[in-house]
């Protein structure tokens, strides 16, 4: 990759141009720019072939000097990169690129043309995609053991606001609402309102306004490393719709049955359930998800959060994002990203989302409800070549797109910068939360193990036996005010050692509800309260 011909396999770009000459545009970025940049073309490089699977890179040193940037970079961008799939890196043998990604054709001309049907005034709206308290399908037994409210996920929803007899909720998936922007916001609407052209108020494309899907695809190719082409962005409400909307197009193509993580986020469960789909637990370890429950399941469909797993609080390995790409191109199956809030990654950059290692194999989802709000139900989803016409369809009957006003200011808000600041504002907000709870575990509930990455809006922790058993915990937990979800209502799981697992939210509650609610809870439970 280098002129002193360091790179073994020939890594050379079109017209035998040195392979690392692709990557000197990024070196002009603005410098605080520049990290990212060159980790996103490098991304690129491996995605479009130029990179050749078994190319084996440079030393951080020698690329570093070849672009004539820090050393420190190229080993970030390294690092970010074998993360996240397309490299590996071998002690003493150096960093190859791995054979994971598979590059995504564009939609085209002709991709979603045909699929967008003109919708008369008349137009009926088929059916309606609820998502109420579905029935839990096959063995997945997704509902059980849940409370009120459900429980917080990917798709679902967490602590509940003014419970009676709740003086501290930490039941995950809320975010903090008073963080939502509503001058920045309101600006963005009075902007759209004064511009918006009367013709833009009539029935949409199903897929969404396309400036919004211009904007996301933009946004989501820069936060999240996606392969994003505005053609086969479907805006939707929520992960919870993009849910649907897939187990519908998998039922009418004559699947029956799901996989979802063990432990996993239950919504998942009811959402296929409610599209007549049978879900069917496959087990984590400290990895990903199992490669040989999952071929033995049977299923050609699987829904995963491999950037911030949940609720187990780990970043999928990239042998396991392979071997989960693999499995799917050899059955010919789809697996459904939920990246409920990839943004939040607190030790470091996020890791990029699977979809970017191969497109048309990987159904992307997320939504604004981590980072905004989920009141809005905005969210939105980059849909395979082969479902997009199905897809799209499909969203049509179901309620005819989503409002056109919300989506115009959204797209206002992400291209004025407005979304940006507003991850920044929560990014710093959730960090120092996490920060208060960890140090409330620590002083009032000795010997506590808080596991999983430092990210997103949750911890697991493992309260010792000493404190329990688990159910005189919760129960005397209750007693007190302080509302939990253990996390054996997360899945099949259930340990024996009387230790207290708990699925602890933050984000909604300010540092000093923190501290306060850990006192209550060590109070009951014979802490340090």
């Amino acid at each position: 990759m280098t002129p002193s011909g360091t790179t073994s396999g020939g890594a050379a770009g079109p017209a035998g141009q040195p392979a690392w000459e692709l990557l000197l545009p990024a070196v002009g970025a603005p410098a605080r720019r520049r990290g990212r940049a060159l980790q996103e073309a490098l991304r690129e490089a491996v995605r479009s072939g130029r990179l050749a699977a078994g190319t084996r890179l440079p030393s951080t040193r020698e690329l570093a000097a070849d672009l004539g940037v820090s050393r420190g970079l190229v080993t970030e961008a390294y690092e970010q990169l074998t993360a996240e799939g397309y490299l590996r890196g071998e002690r003493g043998a150096g960093t190859w690129v791995r054979g994971a990604a598979r590059g995504g054709g564009g939609a085209g001309a002709g991709g979603a043309s045909g699929v967008v049907g003109a919708v008369g005034a008349g137009g009926g709206v088929g059916a309606t995609g609820g998502v109420g308290a579905g029935r839990a399908g096959g063995a997945s037994g997704a509902g059980r053991g849940l409370g009120a409210g459900r429980a917080g996920g990917g798709a679902g929803t967490g602590g509940g606001v003014g419970v009676p007899g709740v003086r501290v909720d930490f039941r995950p998936g809320t975010p903090d609402l008073s963080l939502f922007p509503r001058s920045a916001w309101a600006a963005a609407q009075r902007s759209v309102l004064t511009r918006l052209p009367h013709r833009a108020l009539g029935y949409p494309d199903p897929r969404g306004l396309p400036e919004l899907r211009g904007a996301l695809a933009g946004l989501l190719a820069r936060r999240r490393g996606v392969v994003a082409d505005p053609e086969r962005l479907v805006v939707c409400s929520g992960v919870a719709q993009a849910s649907t909307l897939l187990g519908f197009v998998l039922r009418a193509r004559g699947l029956r049955t799901v996989g979802v993580e063990d432990p996993g986020s239950p919504e998942h469960g009811r959402l296929f359930a409610s599209t007549g789909m049978e879900t069917v637990w496959l087990p984590l370890d400290g990895e990903g998800l199992r490669p040989g429950p999952l071929a033995a399941s049977g299923v050609r469909a699987v829904v995963v959060t491999p950037s911030h797993q949940f609720p187990s609080g780990i970043a999928w390995s990239a042998e396991r994002r392979a071997a989960l790409l693999d499995w799917a191109r050899a059955v010919g199956g789809h697996v459904l990203e939920d990246d409920y809030d990839g943004d939040f990654r607190y030790d470091r950059a996020p890791v990029g989302a699977l979809q970017g290692l191969d497109p048309e194999r990987v159904v992307y989802a997320g939504s604004v409800s981590k980072s905004l709000a989920p009141g809005l139900r905005l969210g939105w989803m980059l849909v395979p070549e082969e479902l997009l016409a199905e897809v799209v369809e499909r969203k049509r009957t179901m309620d005819l797109g989503n409002p056109v006003l919300d989506q115009a200011v959204l797209a206002e808000f992400v291209t004025r910068g407005g979304y940006d600041r507003q991850l920044r504002r929560c990014q710093r907000a959730y960090r120092e939360r996490r920060d208060a709870l960890l140090a409330a575990l620590a002083e009032h509930l000795p010997g506590t193990e808080v596991s999983g990455i430092a990210a997103g809006l949750h911890v697991i922790a493992r309260v010792p036996a000493r404190f329990g058993p688990p159910e005189r915990f919760l129960a005397r937990a209750a007693e007190a005010g302080v509302a939990l979800r253990p996390l054996e209502e997360y899945g099949t799981a259930r340990p024996e050692d009387g230790d207290v697992r708990l699925v602890i939210g933050y984000a909604h509650l300010s540092p000093s509800t923190v501290a306060e609610g850990i006192g209550l809870l060590a109070g009951a439970v014979g802490g340090r309260g």
